[in-house]
């Protein structure tokens, strides 16, 4: 089965190959915001999420990224949105 993740949204646990790899980049703006790590290999410290829209609004609500990535406030999740929107586009379309 290969490792194990926790999504930061619903909590339950799955395979690494299923769940969405996040990290905090601070370089654009200087204010923290997430960008999805797609091939997994982004250095810093990074949360895991289901690829589903339910599971990113609950870590909004609970403000878990904030935690789980250990900086202040909450960082900024319109790429992360992004990510998903076009990954529902392409399992439409495909």
């Amino acid at each position: 089965m290969g490792p194990v993740r926790t999504c930061v949204g619903c909590r339950a646990t799955g395979p690494r190959s299923a769940l969405l790899r996040v990290v905090v980049d601070q370089e654009v703006t200087g204010e923290p915001v997430l960008v999805v790590d797609v091939a997994r290999r982004m250095p810093g410290r990074g949360a895991w999420l289901h690829p589903d829209p339910g599971c990113l609004e609950k870590a909004e609500r609970r403000r878990a990224f904030g935690r789980a990535l250990r900086v202040a406030g909450q960082p900024g999740t319109s790429a992360v949105h992004r990510h998903l929107e076009e990954q529902q586009e392409q399992d439409v379309v495909g």
